[in-house]
């Protein structure tokens, strides 16, 4: 039986990337040009230069990921690419491309809603596993408890009402120097710290499974500038590794109420922040407590990357959607 192959391309934010993947699981290809130590210099993604970055390196990363696997565009199936949420002017250059591709190619387009391909890169790592599952997806922009029914049928339980896990994460590492990437910088920094040294305040969502991160953000910054006025020094490794346990801590918690809640005993992450090994020493020792099958990709799957793209847009290819030439981006998508 013929496989179905999907070329995969994503440009939501400061990475350009390609794939190719066979029926939603087998990577044949996965080629990803990263802006990230540009951007360094700016302590951040500068919307205007990842664009212009996106044009150059578009057509030349969809070629090698075609060449490495020895194919070209007559033997792809369908083309699916990001179109949101993301960053409007990188996500345009992505879709333009993908659009032009399938116009001249005549090969189906279809459009992956970002988050949901950060969910299908365990498709990619876990050949047996299968909807129903719960997902708890959390990024830089996005935190959220899925409950996917199944492949293209899936519930969002709780999200989060203000900041994002990462973006918690990503703002304190700026205020104490770390810098751009933010998340595998705090990860790092806090590697053999004393994660109950420092105590930040929790927000807790009485009979709901949404988050809040404005107010350990806030504790962290009082305590930050507590200690500055004291002329005190704070120990990096110990509040690095404290902060970052809070944060874990309460996605874990929520995340188990959510399993009590639905009765559904496999759990997945996805997103950036699911590679922080705080996050995934937490899980892990909860769902060993609680009987859990627990996944989450290998650290090249987390962050953004095209083949989830592909995984995700197989599974709609098969179930039948497809998306017109005027396919737009749509930086502000909702999970729907």
């Amino acid at each position: 039986m013929k496989d179905t192959l999907i070329l995969g391309i994503e440009s939501s934010c400061d990475e350009t990337a390609a794939s190719v993947v066979a029926n939603g699981r087998k990577i044949l290809s996965n080629v990803i040009a990263s802006q990230a130590d540009f951007h360094e210099q700016y302590g951040g993604v500068v919307p205007e230069l990842a664009s212009r970055m996106h044009v150059e390196a578009i057509y030349p990363t969809i070629r090698k990921a075609l060449s490495d696997c020895n194919l070209t565009i007559d033997d792809i199936d369908a083309i699916a690419v990001t179109y949101g949420p993301g960053l409007v002017g990188a996500l345009l250059v992505g879709v333009q491309a993908a659009k032009g591709l399938s116009f001249v190619s005549g090969k189906p387009l279809i459009g992956v809603n970002h988050l949901k391909g950060h969910i299908a890169a365990n498709y990619l790592c876990f050949p047996e596993l299968e909807p129903p599952f719960l997902c708890l997806m959390v990024s830089g922009g996005n935190t959220m408890i899925v409950e996917v029914r199944d492949y293209c049928d899936m519930k969002v339980l709780g999200r989060t009402l203000d900041d994002a896990a990462g973006e918690a994460i990503d703002k304190i590492a700026r205020v104490i120097g770390l810098g751009y990437p933010g998340g595998p910088k705090m990860d790092k920094a806090g590697q053999g710290g004393d994660v109950t040294r420092y105590s930040f305040s929790k927000t807790h969502m009485k009979d709901s499974l949404d988050f809040s991160f404005s107010g350990i953000k806030t504790s962290a910054l009082n305590l930050i500038n507590e200690c500055k006025m004291k002329g005190q020094d704070i120990d990096i490794k110990d509040f690095t590794a404290s902060y970052q346990h809070h944060i874990a801590s309460i996605l874990c918690d929520n995340t188990m109420k959510a399993v009590n809640m639905t009765g559904i005993k496999t759990l997945c992450l996805a997103g950036g922040v699911a590679a922080n090994s705080f996050l995934r020493a937490q899980f892990e020792s909860a769902a060993d407590k609680n009987d859990i099958v627990l996944r989450y990709p290998k650290l090249g799957l987390c962050t953004d990357n095209a083949a989830m793209i592909a995984s995700c847009g197989y599974y709609e290819y098969i179930n039948g959607a497809r998306a017109d030439l005027d396919l737009n981006a749509a930086p502000s998508l909702v999970f729907e």
